[in-house]
């Protein structure tokens, strides 16, 4: 059977998908074992390493020296808004029990990048959009409630950093969509671990924390931080060669039912019935919301916005 141009798309956004949801397990398993500062190290540290082996070989360390003053003024506040939203991330994932339930949450981020593109360009929503936003914002609701309607402990715990992180790396699309034209999407990546390690490793010191870590730990890290940072950006970055972003997107919103998976055979734990309807939710409400984008923008005889809010975690 032929492989197309399509069928290519498809399977590297699955590739990214699956490896974006491994991000979250073995994240998770690390951060049961060291504190959030040895984490950013180690995992940071590890992604630039990726990075510059995947640079290096092809040359494009080089492109750093054609780089313009406006170029690097975008680096800084791209790389100081992935310290905020990464960092909530993470500090999400290690304050929640179930990874699971704050991957559904990511869905949040391509309504985010949809409600500031509508705050800056000043376009409207058609009622197919105002209804994926509803249905996402139901089942991020459903996904994030503890089942304690007693008034404490409503939402499951670390949910607040997740919506929190959803926001600032839907700032980060923004502005990468608006301003980064000529900028390399490994330099993206580089600049993103630059920036987080350099904090951990301020953080690292001013908290005396050590710098020896558990084998195992050491294992997650490198692992996760070879999913995220590589693979999940080789694969995205591979399948919008061949498909739309909203296709990619819709696909890799799906992500949470692999984290489920995950999170039930390294750690037996999985969401509660009613919170993986609300995960189930806002993948219905991407899917509804960006194919909803997509005839709003052919029907102005336009070009099909792309609204992906796609944000590997490196």
């Amino acid at each position: 059977m032929k492989l197309t141009d399509r069928r290519r798309g498809y399977i590297f956004a699955f590739i990214a998908t699956v490896a974006m949801a491994n991000v979250y397990v073995f994240s998770k398993a690390a951060l049961n074992e060291i504190s959030l500062y040895q984490f950013g190290f180690y995992w940071f540290g590890m992604a630039m390493v990726w990075n510059l082996l995947y640079a290096l070989p092809a040359g494009k360390i080089n492109r750093v020296k054609f780089l313009r003053k406006k170029d690097f003024r975008v680096l800084l506040i791209l790389g100081v808004m992935e310290l905020v939203g990464t960092s909530l991330f993470f500090a999400s994932i290690e304050t929640t029990s179930s990874p699971a339930n704050m991957s559904f949450l990511q869905n949040l981020v391509p309504l985010f990048v949809i409600l500031m593109g509508v705050s800056f360009l000043g376009e409207r929503f058609s009622g197919f959009q105002v209804l994926g936003v509803v249905v996402i914002l139901a089942g991020a609701l459903v996904t994030s409630f503890s089942g304690n309607i007693s008034g404490t402990g409503f939402f499951v715990p670390g949910s607040g950093f997740m919506i929190a992180s959803t926001i600032f790396l839907a700032g980060t699309t923004i502005i990468s969509k608006k301003y980064i034209t000529n900028l390399d999407p490994g330099l993206l990546s580089f600049n993103r671990a630059l920036f987080l390690f350099i904090l951990s490793l301020i953080l690292m010191l001013a908290f005396d924390q050590p710098f020896r870590i558990e084998q195992s730990a050491f294992l997650n890290t490198m692992i996760g931080s070879l999913l995220g940072p590589f693979l999940t950006a080789f694969s995205t970055f591979s399948a919008l060669r061949y498909i739309d972003a909203s296709k990619s997107t819709i696909i890799q919103s799906s992500k949470g039912l692999f984290v489920t998976i995950g999170a039930w055979i390294y750690f037996s734990s999985v969401p509660r019935s009613f919170q993986i309807m609300g995960g189930l939710l806002t993948i219905i409400g991407v899917i509804i919301l960006i194919s909803a984008r997509e005839k709003s923008d052919q029907k102005k005889g336009g070009p099909v916005a792309h609204p992906s809010g796609e944000n590997t975690i490196a």
